[in-house]
């Protein structure tokens, strides 16, 4: 999964506003206590970040 594909992704599920801030400001346990930002900064894969996200808010499964 590319970068790109992964905030169509978040988009999709949270809205252009909204995603921003889910990945600002949430922590999610699967990133080890990270936020997305944090997580794709540490240089974290891009699929494990949209894998943590979508176990996290439950996301479709046409996103998945």
């Amino acid at each position: 999964m590319r970068l790109t594909q992964f905030w169509e992704r978040m988009n999709q599920q949270f809205g252009e506003g909204y995603a921003e801030s889910v990945a600002k400001d949430y922590v999610l346990a699967e990133l080890g206590g990270r936020t997305v930002e944090r997580a794709l900064a540490d240089g974290e894969s891009v699929k494990r970040v949209w894998r943590a996200v979508a176990a996290t808010f439950d996301v479709p499964q046409s996103l998945r």
